[in-house]
């Protein structure tokens, strides 16, 4: 049996290679360990998670650990970290303190570096997960790909369009492939793990009608198990479903229904993948009525402690801007250790914006006034256009410099976040960025 608190290591190396997203169909990816997505890394809760990150791209990178709760100096980005330059390697080294689906992702040149594949998937188990017959980490993405297959370069208004909506590939991704073949077996209920690794595309799952049910999100399982034959995932969004039983023959297709994030090109149907069901067998799966307890941080009417304001805004410059509070990748003012966050988070814009914020969990308290459906722990959620959002999240004893923005990556580079510092008040803040140098040849 696997002790408590065990150290799991792991070493990735980010290069460029060769990667068949389909038979024939070669592409020049930049990854780690030469696949796409990455391996996916494994531990339990309450593990310290090592990860060695060698760094063989022709121009630096970081890495930043989605939805994992751990030290400000681990989290990844500029704020906090040195980029990891050609030659060098870095140590992550932190404490897995929650169970749930959680990925990681270059957080340096992102719209270069996560479009050709650095990204993968890290699963946290508990002994206190249900019981299903199998399991699948299924992470999406798409490729804007051109007929040679090489990421394609655009003019004036091609840079306007991808700045407006985000990049949306022309290659639809599953693990890595397009178009995948997947396999399950009659009578059987498997956990698919989806994670949304793309840079806007925004999936709107189907199994062509089936219904699936709903246990996780972004912070873990739910309170209960929800039915479901659609379902909204956005760009950084996790969601786990439990899929089947299903009858022995039956083929489907895994598929994102059109969803209009209002932009400049129209959505459309999209398939990512084929589902054969096999001979049946035997289900071991035991999915309680009762999945997990989440604990309100705070009423509904709690009052307002921060407003945040999302805009889109012209610009003589670019056409239009990116902002939070007027300001482009400005600093917000800091928080306290303890002092529990009540955000109003707004989105004045007339497009959808995927809001992230990391390194905690945030519980949604109402959208336009309208309490939840259920109760989920959050760390990215979608507002739509003219929306407002509360929510709640409590700063822990983690200070350190953090950051929050809109998870379409093109949106976030030109502007749309924001940095703050979580303040222990029996520390003197340092009022300035913080950095480490553990970078080394």
């Amino acid at each position: 049996m696997k002790q408590d608190n065990q150290i799991v290591e792991y070493h990735l190396t980010a290069s460029a290679f060769n990667w068949e997203i389909k038979p024939g169909k070669i592409i020049s990816a930049w990854g780690f360990n030469n696949q796409v997505p990455g391996p996916v890394l494994k531990a339990k809760k309450g593990d310290t998670l090592v990860v060695h990150v060698q760094n063989n791209l022709p121009e630096p990178t970081m890495v930043h650990w989605h939805g994992i709760r751990l030290p400000a100096t681990m989290d990844g980005t500029g704020e906090v970290q040195q980029p990891i330059l050609p030659g060098e390697s870095f140590e992550y080294r932190f404490i897995v303190p929650d169970a749930g689906t959680f990925w990681y992702h270059s957080h340096q040149n992102e719209t270069v570096q996560m479009e050709r594949g650095m990204y993968g998937g890290i699963v946290i188990e508990d002994d206190t997960d249900p019981v299903l017959d199998e399991e699948k980490v299924l992470v999406l993405d798409d490729m804007q790909l051109n007929a040679s297959n090489e990421f394609t370069q655009h003019g004036v208004v091609g840079r306007w369009i991808e700045r407006h909506d985000g990049r949306e590939g022309s290659t639809n991704l599953i693990n890595g492939k397009e178009y995948v073949q997947l396999y399950m077996h009659a009578g059987q209920k498997e956990r698919w793990r989806i994670i949304n690794a793309a840079s806007a595309r925004y999936f709107k799952l189907s199994l062509e009608g089936r219904p699936f049910k709903i246990i996780a999100t972004d912070g873990g399982l739910l309170e209960e198990a929800r039915t479901a034959t659609e379902l909204l995932i956005t760009p950084g969004e996790r969601f786990d479903i439990v899929a089947g039983p299903f009858e022995e023959g039956e083929v489907f297709a895994i598929q994102s229904l059109p969803y209009n994030r209002v932009t400049m090109l129209k959505a459309k149907k999209q398939q990512y993948a084929r589902v054969q069901v096999m001979d049946k067998k035997p289900s071991i799966a035991v999915l309680p009525s009762k999945l997990a307890v989440i604990n309100r941080l705070a009423p509904q009417d709690a009052p307002v402690t921060r407003k945040v304001k999302l805009s889109v805004d012209p610009s003589l410059k670019h056409v239009i801007d990116f902002r939070v509070n007027k300001k482009m990748h400005g600093m917000d003012a800091p928080v306290m250790v303890d002092d529990l966050q009540v955000w109003e988070v707004a989105n004045t814009s007339l497009m959808d914006h995927p809001f992230h914020l990391h390194g905690f969990f945030f519980q949604v308290l109402e959208e336009n006034g309208q309490a939840p459906a259920y109760s989920a722990w959050k760390d990215t959620y979608n507002l739509t256009p003219r929306s407002v959002l509360k929510i709640a999240w409590m700063p822990d004893n983690r200070p350190g410099m953090w950051m929050y923005h809109c998870h379409i990556i093109e949106h976030h580079a030109a502007g749309m976040m924001a940095n703050f510092e979580v303040v222990d008040p029996l520390k003197p803040s340092s009022g300035k960025k913080e950095t480490i140098s553990r970078c080394h040849p």
